[in-house]
């Protein structure tokens, strides 16, 4: 759009400026003759005049001025005026003033030149022509003649031109624009989004299968030609892709992709839509200096989630928090997603400032993610939080309900410890559909989820679900452990079920993964794996030959403080390193109106100023700080740019940037360092696993890290990437979806 305003606005300029050129001349040219014809007539008048006047000067008689008095009241003549060789007026035309400078002074430069002239000047303001000649007697000059002529005439001439012409232009630039805008809407731009639309429905695999090719149009016959036989091409690949992933189904061994978890999902579900709930919506849209812009928000939820439902399509209902939500969604409040490649719909719920205090800042943020991390904060529980919190399950059921009002056997599943009411609110009301609730992070031992109050209420929402999922079984034998301590209910620990007032919920572990996918499907513009670390350095000035990295949402579970002091013990007791290993910690803001995420933030700051302080020299400093929100495809880039990579969680369900990491890493090296107290850390073996409370033992990975040969490397990455490759997101959606349909 912007570009076709450009467009117009240069064939405007170009338009205008050979027009007021024009102009310019046109002007120039008729002030040039009418000045003309206005000498030509004065010299006339003022010849004819002359010798009738000059016997009269020297006696002043009054002969001269009934002479002039009889030029008055003419169209275009002013009068005439008749000075002696001292420049005194001796007669003059009744109605024009006596006193004129102008006049004056053409006819005192006629009497000293000896010679006719005239010029422009003013007579009340009156633009007037004024034309001398002298008047002689025999040895000398004696007075001199002027001849006063009207020239407003030429001004409104001018005038009339310039009012002409550019009325012209304003309707020449109308009709051009109008002529060039539908030019290029008719000829260009209709023919390109034929093409856009015919593309994108070959993509998203919805052509008509009569459809033999996008719209003909000679302008752009050769191009239309060849996305034709590229839209086959793709609409045949996919049928092949879809014929393979059909006969994978049957192969247990085989890699879970995308278009394979489609086709589980059409042959397990049978075109039944799938609705997902969360707090944290997938694309949030801001307000960027005067324009929209959107971005994903940190998290394991949305990491793990989106690539499924881009994959499968579906519902997802979540809270709407950017500042440009509200501007993007339709009278419904949805908005397809991505942005720039719609795959299932976004539909956004709105909470007041009190519900989102109460429900996600107050009661779930300080009392149940405190409760289950154990990461020695005191939770916080107070009765108006936990009403709010009831409050904002009851308005997303009423959401979620009103979706599926007209599906039968709907599939739902819920997200985390932000609805652990939601679950039993739906059952209630749609005992048909199927609902999963998957918790992202630890459950705690009974002992320490006794501490909340409700903890009879959430155990109940959260049976309400067909499918409880955890990451761990050990968190799974916690929650059974939990319910069989604060309810009345029938565990049964061989099938792990629980059967609550006539209703069974299976409880398994589910170890969350991410996408796995090639560099070049997840770059396609990827530079060389040199030349991106090259750039990367540069943009942020190391110099250093090692590069560690972090990356976590800026909260007090992910250890980063014990990181840094680890580190802080690193370079005291490797000085080998000083100068050689620079840090990289990114950290996304999160959660930062409560007061203990502000705290935590001020303490993370001030121990980066305290390690660089202590270590800077000559232009280095061992830890760059990057508190903001990265895309993942700039965080793509530091996970290859990086050496070493901690992630050292004090307590964490899964940890996905452990396995974003491996996956990035298509070269094979860098050395991962993970928390034996992150989920991640039963899977991923070849790492090196350390706790981070042992901040010598840390220092000493990092040290292993940076000296470990790079076929040792090799060989740890390799095993590393295997498993992060078979068990990834789209193999956890199926063994969730199919563990969940199978309780029908």
């Amino acid at each position: 759009m912007k570009r076709i305003v450009a467009s117009v606005f240069l064939v405007i300029l170009v338009v205008s400026l050979v027009i007021v050129a024009f102009t310019v001349r046109q002007v120039t040219q008729e002030e040039k003759s009418l000045a003309t014809d206005l000498q030509y007539r004065s010299t006339i008048l003022a010849e004819s005049l002359k010798e009738a006047a000059e016997p009269y000067i020297i006696n002043k008689s009054t002969y001269l001025q009934k002479m002039v008095d009889k030029f008055s009241d003419k169209e275009r003549l002013a009068g005439i005026m008749i000075y002696d060789n001292k420049e005194n007026l001796m007669a003059i035309t009744q109605g024009l003033p006596k006193q004129s400078t102008d006049s004056a002074k053409i006819a005192g430069a006629s009497m000293d030149q000896d010679k006719a002239s005239g010029d422009f000047g003013k007579i009340n303001g009156k633009s007037m022509y004024f034309f001398s000649i002298p008047l002689r007697n025999d040895t000398s000059v004696i007075g001199a003649l002027v001849v006063a002529q009207n020239a407003d005439y030429i001004d409104q001439r001018v005038y009339a031109i310039w009012k002409s012409n550019l009325i012209r232009l304003l309707i020449q630039v109308c009709l051009l624009s109008v002529a060039f805008v539908v030019t290029i809407r008719w000829i260009i731009f209709e023919p390109i989004e034929s093409v856009v639309e015919y593309t994108k429905l070959a993509r998203l695999g919805k052509l008509e299968k009569n459809k033999e090719g996008p719209p003909f149009h000679p302008l752009f016959q050769s191009v239309f030609k060849e996305v034709g036989n590229l839209s086959r091409s793709l609409t045949e690949a996919r049928r092949i892709a879809g014929e393979e992933a059909r006969l994978r189904l049957e192969k247990s061994d085989s890699p879970w992709t995308t278009q394979r978890l489609k086709e589980f999902v059409a042959e397990t579900l049978k075109d039944r839509p799938i609705f997902v709930v969360s707090n944290r919506e997938p694309y949030v849209h801001e307000q960027n200096n005067g324009r929209v812009t959107y971005y994903q928000p940190a998290g394991g939820v949305v990491t793990a989630i989106e690539p499924v439902l881009a994959s499968c399509g579906g519902t997802w209902i979540a809270a709407g928090t950017g500042s440009a939500d509200k501007e993007t969604v339709d009278e419904n409040d949805k908005v397809r997603v991505p942005p720039n490649d719609p795959k299932y719909i976004l539909k956004r719920v709105w909470l007041n400032t009190e519900e989102e205090k109460g429900y996600y800042e107050s009661f779930s943020n300080e009392g149940l993610w405190p409760l289950c991390l154990l990461a020695h904060v005191r939770p916080i529980f107070r009765a108006d939080n936990w009403e709010q919190y009831r409050a904002v399950n009851g308005k997303f059921a009423k959401t979620l309900l009103s979706e599926i009002r007209n599906i039968q056997n709907p599939v739902v599943l819920i997200q985390d410890y932000h609805f652990s009411l939601l679950p039993q609110m739906i059952k209630k009301s749609r005992p048909d559909a199927l609902v999963g609730i998957f918790w992202h992070i630890p459950w705690p031992n009974p002992e320490s989820f006794n501490i909340c109050p409700w903890k009879k209420e959430i155990l109940d929402g959260l049976l309400g679900a067909d499918l409880i999922g955890m990451q761990t079984q050990l968190y799974c034998n916690n929650f059974i452990d939990t319910v069989s301590r604060s309810l009345e209910a029938l565990v049964d620990l061989e099938k792990f079920t629980v059967t609550r007032q006539d209703h069974i919920s299976h409880v398994n572990p589910f170890p969350i993964s991410i996408p796995f996918v090639d560099r070049a499907e997840y770059q396609p513009e990827a530079k060389d794996l040199l030349e991106e670390k090259k750039e990367l350095k540069e943009k942020l000035n190391i110099k250093t030959e090692y590069v560690g990295l972090g990356v976590d949402r800026l909260d007090y579970t992910k250890g980063i403080l014990e990181r840094l002091k680890a580190l802080d013990l690193f370079f005291e007791t490797n000085d080998k390193f000083l100068r050689k290993f620079t840090f990289i910690q990114i950290a996304a803001p999160t959660r930062s109106n409560i007061p203990e995420y502000q705290q935590f933030s001020n303490k993370v700051s001030g121990e980066v100023e305290r390690i660089n302080s202590k270590y800077k020299f000559n232009g280095w400093k061992p830890v760059i700080y990057l508190n903001k929100h990265h895309s993942h495809k700039e965080v793509y880039a530091y996970y290859r740019l990086c050496d070493v990579c901690l992630v050292t969680s004090l307590h964490d369900g899964m940890n996905l940037v452990a396995k974003e990491f491996i996956a990035a890493r298509d070269d094979e090296q860098g050395v991962l360092i993970l928390s034996q107290f992150a989920g991640a850390s039963g899977d991923l073996r070849d790492a090196l696993v350390v706790n981070p409370y042992n901040l010598e033992q840390v220092a000493e990975s990092v040290a292993q890290a940076l000296e470990m040969p790079p076929s040792e490397q090799k060989k740890r990455m390799g095993k590393l990437r295997d498993h992060v490759k078979n068990y990834n997101i789209f193999r956890w959606s199926a063994e969730f979806l199919k563990s969940l349909v199978s309780l029908e």
